[in-house]
Parts: C-alpha cells; sequence; structure tokens
C-alpha cells in the first residue's frame, strides 16, 4: 500500500514540476505573441503613412509637369520676342 502512495505522490511531483514549466513557457510565448501583434499595428500604420505619401508625391509630380510646362511656354514666349 505505501508503495502505491509513494508512486502517486511521485507520479504528482513529476505533472507539477513538467505544468510549471509549461506555464512558464507559455509566459514567454504569449509575451512574444503581445510584441508581434504590436509590432504589426506598427507595420499597418507605416504602410498608411507610406501611402499617404505615394500620394503626395504624386501630387507633387503633377504640380511639377505643371509648373515644367508653363516655363516651357514663357521661354517659347520670350523666343518669339
Amino acid at each position: 500500500m505505501w508503495v502505491w502512495i509513494a508512486v502517486v505522490v511521485i507520479a504528482l511531483v513529476v505533472l507539477i514540476f513538467a505544468a510549471r514549466k509549461v506555464l512558464g513557457r507559455l509566459h514567454v510565448l504569449e509575451r512574444a505573441a503581445r510584441r508581434l501583434q504590436h509590432r504589426q499595428e506598427e507595420a499597418l500604420e507605416l504602410q498608411a503613412a507610406a501611402e499617404r505619401l505615394q500620394v503626395t508625391l504624386a501630387g507633387l509630380q503633377e504640380r511639377a509637369e505643371t509648373a515644367q510646362e508653363k516655363v516651357d511656354v514663357i521661354k517659347a514666349g520670350r523666343g518669339k520676342r
């Protein structure tokens, strides 16, 4: 009878030890998952900012082309005088 009790106690000790290790690893994984989610949110914000910059750049490009066309018209007008 004492042998069975000893086996059960040893098994419980091993089970508790294993459970502690697993729970410790789960905590580390949970922190890593939160950091990854935070980085993903930052990446999405940066992507949105990049898209806004791209739109702004396209607008500036159009304005530069328009300004260049006006400069060309002015130069052509001065050449005719």
